[in-house]
């Protein structure tokens, strides 16, 4: 596959990835749990069909320690017994706020509660940072179409 357009070359591109890149920091900086960011990042671009951040997620995890059991078992989290109850809960919010158009009001308040009896206010701004971020990255990538398969840990700094 060729992508449409190259997200690494145009300059008009290279801007606006450096302001999409500064809220990621943002967030990768944050006390939210790194392990639990990664999940996030995945479980958002399975839902939104991006091989590319699929592909740089899954091996930034692998690196950073993650089991494949549990890489494996994302899409399937409320059935495995893997994730603890926060990520659970971290999952849930990722989901229904990557397919906001799908319910009435998008973000159920149970899943925004139950979100907050396992995150700070910190902790919770973050992860709201980053379903928005990594959703933004998603639609970046499926509708320029970028190739996944190629990326290395590490690539991008």
């Amino acid at each position: 596959m060729e992508a449409r357009l190259s997200l690494f070359t145009n300059p008009l591109a290279g801007k606006i990835l450096r302001h999409i890149n500064s809220a990621g920091k943002a967030v990768s900086d944050s006390t939210l749990p790194a392990a639990t960011q990664e999940l996030v990042k995945i479980r958002a671009s399975q839902i939104n069909g991006c091989g590319f951040c699929l592909d740089m997620h899954t091996k930034d995890a692998t690196k950073a320690g993650e089991t494949a059991l549990r890489l494996n078992l994302v899409a399937a989290w409320r059935e495995a017994t893997v994730f603890t109850d926060a990520e659970r809960a971290a999952l849930e919010l990722t989901e229904q706020g990557t397919r906001i158009a799908d319910a009435p009001g998008g973000v159920t308040d149970e899943a925004w509660a139950n979100a907050a009896e396992h995150y700070d206010e910190e902790q919770l701004t973050a992860l709201v940072g980053l379903i928005a971020v990594i959703n933004t990255y998603n639609r970046l990538n499926v509708v320029t179409r970028q190739p996944a398969g190629d990326y290395e840990p590490g690539m991008f700094g």
